[in-house]
């Protein structure tokens, strides 16, 4: 239980570098998947308005964000009915916003857990620190220090992981949410685009 091998502290540091790599792999994901996508639903549209659903279909290929993959699906089914349209473009959507919430749980689940843990090596602690008590006769004063402070070293490790686990999060979370925002509006305004020509018909 102490510092130098415990298994409660060596169960946190798996959980810390754990949440660590999600993090940074997350974080530059997430950041790859940000586009200006106002510009490129206006590229796109310049495109399709010149009759050019092929180019514009190949430059989503090529962009291969969330927001261009939305977008090429509804390129893909600009001829079909209005509803087919948009079920087959809500559908892209969802895949995509699954797609960028992979791992944050794990991430969230850690940061719930991790507290639990040291919790848990602080309980622990204090039990052998009673049994040693009643063992023995005469217990040594760094006896009974060493277990008392392995048993408060579990509890401050395990709020050490949890509290920038919770931070790591909601960042992720700030930038998750600001992507399916995005996700959706090019969703509307590329679906509104190519169904207004069969409305006016």
């Amino acid at each position: 239980m102490t510092l130098s091998g415990g298994p409660v502290f060596w169960i946190l540091l798996a959980m810390a570098v754990a949440s660590a790599v999600i993090f940074f792999e997350r974080f530059f994901e997430l950041r790859r998947a940000q586009i200006d996508y106002q510009d490129f639903i206006k590229g796109v549209v310049n495109i399709l308005a010149g009759g050019g659903e092929d180019e514009a279909l190949s430059i989503c290929e090529d962009t291969a964000t969330p927001v261009a993959n939305v977008v090429a699906t509804a390129i893909r089914h600009r001829n079909g009915s209005e509803m087919s349209l948009r079920d087959a473009v809500d559908s892209q959507g969802r895949a995509e916003a699954s797609r960028l919430d992979r791992r944050l749980a794990s991430l969230s689940i850690i940061g719930q857990v991790a507290p639990l843990v040291g919790l848990f090596g602080t309980i622990t602690g204090f039990i052998k620190t009673v049994m040693l008590v009643n063992s023995q006769d005469i217990v040594a004063r760094a006896d009974l220090m060493d277990a008392a402070m392995s048993a408060m070293t579990s509890a401050a490790l395990g709020l050490m992981v949890a509290i920038p686990v919770a931070v790591m999060y909601g960042i992720l979370r700030v930038r998750m949410d600001r992507l399916v925002v995005e996700i959706e509006a090019a969703a509307s305004q590329i679906v509104g685009y190519l169904s207004a020509p069969k409305e006016a018909s």
